[in-house]
């Protein structure tokens, strides 16, 4: 293998990684994954381990940089950091990112068998979903840019009830792995695999019949308050009242709303300093109310204090944020890393963790599921309150990725947990994008963004659990599992043919 080749494969794996996220959100050119990956599966099929090992990582560089570019406009723009700070973090992150594929690329050559054509189908799909799971979920999880994201637009979404976004991801992997496979193989082995394309095919097909959910009651009317207002805004105690006093006005003009939704921490303020004369006039609109606010324990210089939704309705209810932000609302390796608040400019920087299981909010005569910001990209967050719920609710703030590509993408995570759940979503945000989604993952009414408006719209309650609520990823491993056995079965049997050099 001549170096010539082997330069070749790496800077096509790099532009392959840079290209990657135009498959997501804004760009929509979901064709682009499976070329993508198919590029990289090619590469790995004749490198060595190290080679391999090094493809993996110029991929996943170029797609952490070009795809979560947002990092760097949160750091500098709104964390104050220093701008070469904010790009060697930006690059530290990005590097830290790109060793998954990294371990997936040295990994399928060492486990893998020597045949091109079987580590393609067998190891190199199910270590690439591995790769994904563990970067959602190791070190507080970023779940970003999996590879069955990108098809939420396509006819592949029907397995997404079934098997979730990793099981997608596994779906397409497989294809693209047996489609890099059938130009190593000739004859009775190539048949296989166009038989192997020809049973996903129908698989795929067939995920779109069944129906695990139905509608349960009247649909819901929804207003949703989006205010854009500038983060040196909202966090200057001096305009607090201002900012809730406008948001009272535009809600109490409202009429006909079964309930009334504003942003994450739309009240930059803890509840016990809220005025209760403010709340006795939500409680008096004839619509209920799901509000971002800020809680404390107590008084107490060091009393723990939450990222919280507040129901208004017949009652009161909170929500505490579970899954928090890393740097973001609260400090990792805090001993190690204190000095980087030095730089950082990020108010109420240190949230603690409400539980996991939290009851649901009754509000408009239906129970909702409440997630705060980024949550609602972890599926098991969301999974554990679905079975109680008719409705799935998000609060934002995005205000924090500026002009980027992060309000789409997670605009798009978000469509993807109604497919999966079979719940609609309601979604507001502080600075755009605030949409309501219905269960088939449809955007219906959708905000602008940086603009000050109301969204105004139904949504329809559902009922019913999907495979993927009950079951979760248990069947991707499970199904992993096997096919990585078999990969390291066909291995053993191989045993003196060297994988690398």
């Amino acid at each position: 293998m001549g170096f010539p080749g082997s330069a070749m494969r790496i800077a096509a794996a790099a532009l392959s990684g840079l290209v990657y996220p135009l498959a997501f959100a804004p760009f929509d050119l979901f064709w682009l994954a499976p070329v993508t990956i198919a590029v990289l599966f090619a590469g790995w099929a004749k490198a060595s381990a190290r080679q391999a090992a090094l493809q993996g990582f110029v991929f996943g560089l170029g797609m952490a940089l070009a795809g979560v570019s947002w990092i760097y406009v949160s750091l500098s723009e709104f964390g104050n950091m220093p701008a070469p700070l904010a790009g060697g973090a930006m690059l530290i992150f990005a590097a830290l990112m790109a060793l998954y594929p990294t371990a997936v690329g040295w990994l399928q050559a060492r486990l893998g068998p020597a045949s091109p054509a079987v580590r393609a189908v067998l190891v190199m799909p199910v270590l690439w979903v591995l790769g994904e799971w563990l970067r959602g979920n190791l070190m507080s999880g970023f779940p970003w840019l999996y590879l069955g994201y990108s098809q939420v637009d396509t006819p592949l979404a029907g397995l997404l009830p079934i098997v979730g976004t990793l099981g997608l991801s596994l779906w397409l992997a497989l294809a693209v792995g047996a489609l890099v496979s059938v130009f190593y193989c000739v004859g009775r082995t190539r048949v296989l695999l166009v038989g192997v394309l020809l049973g996903l095919g129908v698989c795929a097909a067939l995920a779109r019949m069944p129906v695990f959910v139905t509608p349960a009651g009247e649909p819901l009317n929804v207003a949703l308050v989006q205010h854009n207002v500038s983060l040196s805004d909202k966090w200057q105690s001096h305009n607090a009242s201002n900012i809730a006093s406008a948001y009272l006005q535009d809600s109490e003009a409202l009429s006909g709303a079964d309930l009334i939704v504003w942003p994450e921490a739309a009240l930059p303020a803890y509840l016990d300093e809220i005025a209760p004369a403010f709340l006795a006039r939500l409680e008096d609109h004839p619509a209920d109310f799901l509000i971002g606010a800020l809680a404390r324990e107590s008084l107490e210089p060091n009393a723990a204090y939450y990222n919280v939704a507040v129901g208004i309705g017949k009652a009161r209810s909170l929500y505490r944020k579970h899954q928090l932000v890393p740097f973001g609302e609260y400090l990792p390796l805090s001993g190690l890393l204190a000095w980087l608040l030095d730089y950082l400019s990020i108010p109420m920087s240190d949230f603690s963790a409400g539980p996991l299981t939290q009851p649901p909010m009754q509000l408009g005569g239906y129970a909702l599921g409440v997630s705060i910001c980024y949550e609602d990209a972890f599926t098991h967050v969301i999974n554990e309150v679905v079975p109680r719920v008719q409705i799935l609710a998000n609060l934002s703030e995005d205000a924090w990725f500026g002009d980027s590509l992060a309000p789409h993408q997670r605009l798009q995570m978000a469509r993807a947990r109604a497919i999966e759940t079979g719940r609609p979503m309601i979604r507001s945000s502080n600075n755009g994008l605030s949409a309501l989604i219905d269960a088939g993952g449809q955007v219906h009414e959708i905000a602008p963004q940086f603009v000050r408006t109301v969204v105004r719209g139904d949504v329809q309650p559902m009922t019913g659990i999907t495979p993927f609520v009950r079951f979760g990823n248990l069947p991707v491993f499970v199904l992993g599992a096997l096919l990585l056995a078999a990969g390291v079965w066909q291995r053993i049997r191989s045993a003196g043919n060297p994988v690398s050099r």
